[in-house]
């Protein structure tokens, strides 16, 4: 599959990654089934001919997902490499430069929006230092593929649960750390935080990091443009307030908002609210899933 998409015209990966997801949505009835839940959930302000069409385009961006990510596995020398400059472009590279100036590190925040290892690999290849905090994947011979085409563009990763160290070494260093806030995070690391308008665990570790390290933080924002360009926006630094419980709400409120600007690119089919009372959601009348 890998050496497929290498022969591709980006046109035609753009084509053939929506009709794959088209297809998946016909035969993939469980996680159509959760994004469908999270849709009506999340988004009661849209009837169901509109949350019908978002499910549609939302699956046409799995499908585009896949393609992409297929070029990591392409066994041809420098071929990721070549790619990532190839589709991706960097906005706001002179807000990680202020940051980096300050030589205290820097945080990046985001999402699993658009294609987030595009996102991470272009910032390294413009000569940013970047280390992921991820988990390993499995099997492992996955795991290896994708460290190897990470660590090609220059992307290193801490995996959890042992991060600390990595994330004090590279912030010492001055380089960038980079933490997606979209995924369900239990105690210790996370904390009920408002998300949609329901209480769900969430990452609440960045605002204590920041504040204890005096790393800045820099949200980002990836968004594949219609004609299949990627855009990575390094937003302008996210500035503390005085109370950790409120800063980390203020960095999931930031999240919530970037899905709200894209919702085709996100990740509705995640099982992304465990353990939540949804008849307690703030903000609107929720929608019947079905």
């Amino acid at each position: 599959m890998g050496l497929l998409v290498a022969l591709l015209p980006r046109t035609w990966e753009m084509a053939l990654g929506a009709g794959l997801g088209r297809l998946a949505l016909l035969i993939d009835p469980l996680r159509r089934k959760i994004a469908q839940d999270n849709i009506a959930r999340c988004l009661p302000e849209l009837d169901p001919n509109r949350r019908r069409a978002l499910l549609e385009k939302n699956y046409e961006h799995y499908g585009r997902l896949v393609l992409e990510l297929a070029h990591m596995f392409t066994p041809i020398p420098g071929h990721f490499v070549s790619y990532c400059k190839r589709v991706a472009f960097l906005e706001g590279y002179e807000n990680w430069e202020a940051a980096h100036r300050r030589g205290k590190g820097v945080i990046f925040c985001s999402a699993h929006l658009a294609n987030w290892e595009l996102a991470v690999s272009i910032g390294a290849l413009s000569g940013i230092p970047i280390t992921i905090v991820t988990r390993r994947l499995k099997p492992a011979w996955l795991h290896e593929w994708m460290e190897k085409a990470r660590l090609s563009t220059g992307v290193r990763a801490a995996y959890q649960p042992h991060t600390i160290p990595a994330v004090m070494k590279t912030l010492r260093a001055g380089g960038g750390i980079v933490f997606v806030m979209d995924q369900y995070m239990p105690p210790p690391m996370g904390q009920p935080l408002r998300f949609f308008g329901v209480e769900v665990d969430t990452l609440a570790a960045v605002a204590p990091l920041a504040r204890r390290t005096g790393a800045a933080i820099l949200p980002i924002r990836p968004l594949r443009e219609d004609d299949g360009r990627m855009r990575i926006i390094i937003e302008p630094e996210h500035v503390l307030g005085a109370d950790d419980g409120q800063d980390s709400q203020r960095l999931a409120d930031m999240v919530e908002t970037c899905i709200r600007a894209q919702p085709a690119q996100w990740l509705w089919a995640h099982r992304r609210f465990k353990n939540v009372d949804w008849s307690k959601r703030a903000g609107g009348k929720i929608q019947d899933p079905a």
